[in-house]
């Protein structure tokens, strides 16, 4: 029998999206075929402390802060090879190999980067984007710049910074009105799942969204509102990625906030999207584009905008570890592609593993030639 492949799957974190998080990995752990992987769960609380526990699922349906987990911590040291385990009851710590490395972590410090630069650092394969496509696509301001650099469409918006907020309020006031329009829409630069966004009608629900945005980030960013479709499409791949089926998300609040993505039941996913089949392709097409233009790795999910008057696809953003939940669209739409839950997790493994194989060709010592030139 061949050797299982160890994966560490790790989830939770220290961001407004650790509940997703764990319904993500719930749902990862369980389509993971036992026969081919060993399966290691690593919970981040939401303190930050390292935890696990020989049984996966017992982590999350007891919670990270279980009494029965265990003490964890990955060093940043390739000699570890995995992560460090401190059983209870003054026993030595553990050494606990791992071949790759599944994060699935949504928001700040997982899918930011932050963890990413840990995983390089412990030169462990690891599933998803590296770490700048994770601070680019985790970051609507900079990503929006990264896509108009590549000559991408995206919505009109603005760039503000909590520490000027006070003394630039009533100057962008007037500003923000005149340049983007009423509605408008208000977002934390670095939050996912729409988490601190609000639509805004008039100047007060402009003020309100902008203070609530600063809540969560030091930075907002202000789009103006597009009255359009909702069209989402996976990524899946290295260097020569495809794109799926399109699919469109009709939300049954206002627009697809955080009640209307988990918490109601009235929101509906259609896949494939009805779309002419010229603009399905336009959808994947731009999709790849976005995908490479921020470097992307792996997988991601990439959201659209259809103006229901021009007809103009923009669009909204990249998600590089998009949610895995049982109604989350980026596994649903590689399903209706052809490439059903189980088998998708086999494939994102496979391309870490490729990239990891790839990035270690690479030569990271350097001795100057005599008389200084170097071949």
């Amino acid at each position: 029998m061949a050797k299982r492949i160890r994966v560490g799957v790790i989830f939770g974190g220290r961001s407004v999206e650790h509940d997703v998080s764990l319904v993500s990995a719930r749902s990862v752990l369980r389509h993971l075929d036992p026969g081919r992987y060993e399966v290691i769960a690593i919970g981040i609380t939401r303190a930050g402390k390292w935890v696990t526990a020989a049984d996966p699922g017992q982590l999350i349906d007891r919670g990270l802060d279980w009494e029965g987990a265990e003490e964890c911590v990955l060093p940043a040291d390739p000699a570890a090879g995995g992560f460090i385990r401190h059983p209870r009851a003054g026993a030595a710590p553990l050494a606990e190999p791992l071949d790759v490395v599944f994060p699935v972590l949504h928001g700040g410090q997982g899918e930011d980067g932050t963890l990413q630069g840990l995983l390089e650092l412990a030169d462990l394969p690891y599933v998803g984007a590296g770490v700048m496509a994770s601070s680019v696509g985790m970051d609507k301001d900079m990503m929006k710049r990264v896509f108009r650099e590549a000559g991408l469409p995206v919505v009109a918006s603005r760039t503000l910074l909590r520490s000027r907020w006070p003394e630039a309020r009533e100057g962008l006031m007037k500003e923000l009105p005149a340049e983007l329009g009423f509605p408008c829409f208000v977002k934390p630069a670095n939050t996912g799942s729409s988490v601190g966004i609000s639509k805004a009608r008039d100047a007060r629900q402009l003020a309100d969204g902008i203070v609530l945005a600063f809540r969560y980030d030091r930075k907002a960013v202000v789009e103006a509102a597009v009255d359009a479709r909702e069209i989402e499409c996976s990524v899946l791949g290295n260097d020569d990625p495809i794109a799926s089926v399109p699919g469109e998300i009709v939300p049954c609040n206002e627009f697809y906030d955080y009640e209307a993505k988990y918490l109601d039941e009235g929101s509906r996913l259609i896949i494939p999207a009805e779309l002419p089949a010229d603009r399905a392709e336009e959808v994947r097409r731009v999709a790849v584009e976005a995908f490479r233009a921020v470097d992307g790795a792996g997988m991601a999910r990439v959201d659209f905008f259809l103006d229901r008057k021009s007809g103009r696809l923009v669009l909204n953003e990249l998600n590089t570890i998009p949610g895995f939940t049982p109604i989350s669209m980026y596994p649903k739409l590689w399903e209706a592609a052809g490439i059903p839950y189980s088998e998708l997790l086999d494939r994102l493994i496979l391309l870490a593993l490729e990239r990891h194989r790839e990035k270690r060709s690479s030569v990271t010592d350097f001795q100057p030639s005599p008389g200084g030139r170097n071949p």
